[in-house]
């Protein structure tokens, strides 16, 4: 397939591939033709399913983050020996249920594997039960940085009462009011 191809399923832009293809870091077999095309040789695919990457930020500020992350997936997929067959990338709250993408994924009966980067990049809170469930149905989660990142409960609660303030009172003053809050129980205590 030609390499514009292989990038746009990935989630990749164009010239980030074209670069990893010129220094030999595709994480995919590649060749040069004799015109300077390159082309990613097909590989077999997954026999009982797809295998999507799910990328994820949580602000609009942090969208350049997606091609990045999405390059960090793929490649590490592929070293594990997986076939990304396509890369969603969404914006939004991991605390936040409404994700059409990452619901859509869900639902698909098609998608066998769902592969993120870091556990709170699927989900911040009950990525176990979330495996349990697909895992019933002979689907699964791979989490590529599986280390236990060293989640601060103060960090949690903030973010939790954050989101649960930017409802509230919109978002404008959701993380004032949320600081205000934790500095109120702390000094309660």
């Amino acid at each position: 397939m030609k390499l514009s191809e292989w990038a746009r399923r990935n989630g990749v832009h164009y010239q980030t591939a074209w670069q990893w293809a010129r220094d030999g870091k595709m994480p995919v077999p590649v060749t040069k033709t004799a015109t300077g095309r390159y082309l990613v040789l097909e590989q077999p695919s997954e026999r009982d399913g797809r295998t999507v990457a799910y990328c994820r930020v949580s602000s609009a500020d942090q969208k350049a983050d997606l091609e990045r992350q999405a390059g960090r997936v793929v490649t590490a997929a592929t070293g594990m020996g997986l076939t990304i067959a396509d890369v969603v990338s969404e914006i939004g709250s991991g605390l936040n249920g409404r994700r059409p993408k990452l619901a859509r994924l869900l639902r698909d009966p098609q998608v066998t594997t769902i592969v993120v980067e870091h556990r709170d990049r699927l989900t911040r809170f009950g990525l176990e039960h979330l495996s349990a469930a697909l895992e019933a149905s002979g689907r699964r989660i791979v989490v590529i940085d599986d280390a236990e990142v060293d989640h601060d409960l103060m960090r949690d609660m903030t973010e939790a009462l954050t989101s649960f303030c930017a409802r509230l009172y919109g978002r404008g003053s959701a993380s004032r009011r949320a600081k205000a809050a934790l500095r109120a129980a702390r000094d309660a205590a």
